[in-house]
């Protein structure tokens, strides 16, 4: 088992809520896909994005709904410097996930969270578990309470 799948399992047994990481047959690297493969709508889809911020450096992730483009003007009024999409290197070391697979929970460092309002509409979500390959049910409330993330409106 890889060390993303593990921490992001053991994080959620540690939260609680039975959540359950759930294997797929083929990729959810993308909302568009994870969608496909779960049969749901692509607006369920958590799409975690990780933007680097310009004066700290700090790791800032971007829960949106995986239909919604970030408005990164937004993000950053929010967390109150610029940012700028982060590269493989910086999501790796930050939160120790691969692009495509960076979950909401389990990161190795410290991630300031942001949620994307338009979530709060479904009573299930789906969001990556640690592996372009997996993912775990979850409500929008869980997502919150699981990630201490702000919701704001940050659709393009």
């Amino acid at each position: 088992m890889k060390p993303s799948l593990e921490r992001v399992q053991e994080t959620l047994a540690a939260l609680g809520g039975g959540h359950r990481v759930v294997d797929l047959d083929a990729s959810a690297r993308t909302a568009a896909d994870a969608a496909k493969a779960l049969g749901c709508r692509v607006d369920q889809i958590v799409k975690s994005l990780v933007f680097r911020g310009r004066r700290t450096d700090r790791a800032v992730l971007v829960t949106a709904s995986g239909a919604n483009r970030v408005d990164e003007a937004s993000v950053a009024a929010l967390v109150d410097e610029p940012v700028e999409k982060a590269d493989a290197a910086f999501v790796r070391a930050r939160t120790g996930f691969a692009i495509g697979g960076v979950a909401p929970v389990g990161s190795t460092g410290p991630l300031t969270t942001v949620i994307d309002e338009d979530l709060l509409q479904w009573h299930e979500i789906w969001a990556a578990a640690g592996h372009p390959k997996t993912v775990f049910r979850l409500s929008p409330g869980d997502l919150v309470r699981m990630t201490g993330g702000r919701v704001a409106r940050i659709r393009a």
